[in-house]
């Protein structure tokens, strides 16, 4: 197999994600340290390819300026758990080779985590990559030309993700929520919207994230306005908590689908078995005509009874 560089594996990771096929039960974290991990390997590869002096396919080392030997393993300590990451090693320097940024980003987890939730709800700027990877004086450790190929290919990770065709899933479970993250570095956190749904293989996927709050009634009808031009079928449940703006919306865009408020947190509160949840999905299922039956979402039906959600 053709060697690759290290993001583009970790891409491989993130669609595969995305597409229902995570290895962990907790999506967002997954997500955050996945997309925060791809993000690092990139200015990593940037600043080897302005040390170098070309990219990575490139072949004709100028004198001196060594060649790309491999990758070494990473780790960085965040809030999300422990993210490894493939930071590439140069060979055969004149001067050896030292890396400013795996120094700098150890004490900026929490910037990097706040771009991994910005890159799929909004997506990244120059001025965000160049943030996070400036000495201390504000100095950007990468080159110009670095930073916008950097910029321009999370940027197509971003308009990928959200204008995905959503029409291949079949969504038996669609579960709602506003979060509180921060978007900006150095900035309050904000109201994000998060979708995600639970497939009728048992398999869940991240659909939607999209700043908006959950209390207003307009952001959240655009947010599944949205989902709905991307193919969205109706969900047999539509999960969310009581916030009046988010339900309002919902009753406006999937008025073919039962509501629930926070079944997750019933189960775990009033210990509910994954017969009784089964019974509550048929009861759905019979007033869902044109949908999959109740007989189809066994998988959905343990993946709920085993989960937690919040």
């Amino acid at each position: 197999m053709d060697r690759i560089p290290a993001s583009e594996r970790t891409r491989e990771r993130l669609k595969a994600l995305m597409e229902g096929h995570g290895e962990k039960s907790d999506l967002r974290s997954e997500l955050v340290r996945l997309a925060a991990r791809l993000i690092v390997e990139e200015g990593l590869e940037g600043e080897t390819a302005d040390a170098l002096g070309r990219e990575y396919y490139v072949r004709g080392a100028a004198a001196g300026a060594g060649y790309r030997n491999g990758y070494r393993t990473g780790r960085l300590k965040t809030a999300e758990g422990m993210i490894e990451y493939a930071a590439p090693q140069i060979s055969d320097r004149a001067v050896p080779f030292r890396s400013r940024l795996r120094e700098i980003i150890r004490g900026r987890s929490e910037e990097l985590e706040a771009l991994a939730v910005e890159m799929y709800a909004r997506g990244l700027s120059t001025r965000d990559i160049e943030a996070l990877f400036a000495d201390e004086r504000g100095q950007s450790l990468l080159s110009r030309t670095a930073v916008s190929e950097i910029t321009q290919r999370l940027w197509a990770e971003y308009e990928a993700f959200a204008s995905r065709d959503l029409s291949e899933f079949e969504v038996i479970y669609l579960f709602v929520d506003g979060l509180a993250e921060r978007l900006h570095l150095g900035q309050p956190r904000e109201a994000v919207l998060a979708a995600w749904g639970v497939l009728a293989d048992g398999h869940k996927v991240l659909l939607h994230m999209a700043p908006g709050s959950k209390e207003d009634t307009a952001s959240c009808r655009e947010f599944f306005h949205d989902l709905r031009r991307r193919g969205l079928p109706d969900p047999l449940l539509v999960v969310s908590d009581g916030a009046p703006g988010l339900i309002r919306a919902i009753e406006e865009c999937f008025p073919r689908s039962v509501r629930q408020r926070c079944l997750a947190g019933s189960l775990k509160k009033f210990g509910r078995t994954d017969s009784v949840i089964a019974s509550d999905s048929r009861s759905a299922g019979a007033g869902h005509a044109g949908t999959q039956g109740a007989g189809s979402t066994g998988a959905a039906h343990h993946w709920l009874a085993t989960t937690a959600h919040s």
